[in-house]
């Protein structure tokens, strides 16, 4: 039984962030928006004036940095006693996800207004919560998904040229993992099958991006929004997002989450990884050279990561290769994928990509 999962409404353009007052007002009768510092300084101003013109009260409470437990609870409790019914996430990936781990904990409505398009979280009903070391210790999944996301192109486009690269990065795998899950007869996050609707959505994330990618990130160079900006915004945060939850994940964002196992990769982006991990991924399908060759060519005109160098800044060692192989042979991911892999199997793909990408 296919299960179709998806955000209820998404408005993206170049300056939407002043009609977010507006656009919230269908959701309820008071506001909180959970931001960082940074966020706070460069666009709390246009946000209250938009709550302002909506007739909406709104009250900010300031994110600390890291999704903790203790952080989504503290939020939740000054949430709660300012008789909040919505609550606004604005900022990358972090202020997101405590958001909706606040909307998650009161039962209350959520919107997402990312600010930089690095990956499909804006979208998505996932919560990644971490410990005060900064490790990953759970990921969560919202009562429903976030009730709108607003994406203001302008604000993207400003944003560091690095971010949206991982956006692209993020997305570009979803054609070949949905692909992969549905060999494998793998389930989706909801527990059903992989769908036609993920499958379609997947493939129209891949074909925006090839078309789209290269010019839209010359102009991001230059903080210019253009269509090509948008065609690849809407696939980053929305295509991406319904290609994951109703096709499903595979090897490339397996190697992603054994990239968080390599300290000299720290600082590097989930996008990228994701990027390097599709190679891997389509080694191990045996793929037509010619296929990999394209998308290698692609990865260097638009500025995506191909070899392990580029994330640890010299040549990888045989430990951190065989390392990074044995970390991502657990994540979930690594099962939605036939025939089964072992770590020898994803050492051995790590190995030819290093040799395919020189």
């Amino acid at each position: 039984m296919p299960i179709f999962a998806a955000t209820p409404r998404y408005v993206q353009g170049a300056e939407v962030l002043s009609s977010l007052g507006r656009h919230t007002a269908v959701l309820g009768e008071r506001s909180v928006l959970v931001a960082d510092g940074i966020v706070l300084e460069l666009l709390a101003g246009k946000i209250s004036t938009s709550f302002a013109e909506a007739n909406m009260p709104l009250e900010i409470l300031r994110f600390q940095g890291e999704v903790t437990h203790a952080e989504i609870a503290s939020l939740a409790a000054r949430a709660k006693a300012s008789k909040a019914d919505v609550i606004i996430g604005a900022g990358g990936g972090k202020a997101l996800d405590a958001a909706k781990g606040v909307a998650r904990t009161l039962n209350l409505r959520m919107v997402s207004v990312p600010t930089v398009a690095s990956n499909d979280g804006p979208a998505s009903a996932s919560i990644a919560v971490y410990d005060a070391n900064h490790v990953m210790v759970e990921v969560q999944q919202m009562k429903r998904h976030p009730d709108l996301v607003l994406v203001d192109t302008a604000v993207i486009a400003s944003a560091p040229l690095r971010f949206f690269l991982a956006g692209i990065g993020d997305a570009i795998s979803k054609k070949f993992e949905a692909e992969a899950c549905a060999k494998a007869g793998a389930l989706t996050l909801f527990g059903a099958p992989v769908s036609f609707t993920g499958i379609a959505s997947a493939n129209a994330c891949y074909q925006l991006l090839r078309t789209h990618a290269k010019p839209a990130v010359d102009d991001v160079r230059q903080q210019r929004v253009s269509s090509h900006v948008e065609a690849v915004v809407e696939a980053t945060v929305l295509l991406s997002t319904l290609s994951f939850e109703n096709g499903g994940l595979s090897i490339a964002h397996a190697i992603a989450r054994g990239f968080s196992h390599l300290p000299r990769a720290a600082n590097t982006l989930h996008g990228e990884h994701v990027a390097y991990g599709l190679l891997v991924q389509l080694v191990l399908e045996q793929r037509d050279a010619t296929l990999v060759e394209d998308l290698l060519a692609f990865y260097d005109d638009v500025g995506l990561p191909s070899r392990l160098v580029h994330f640890l800044r010299d040549q990888p060692t045989q430990e951190e290769i065989s390392l990074l192989a044995e970390q991502s042979v657990l994540s979930p991911s690594a099962a939605r994928f036939s025939p089964q892999v072992d770590a020898q199997l994803l050492c051995n793909a790590i190995i030819s990509v290093e040799a395919l990408s020189k």
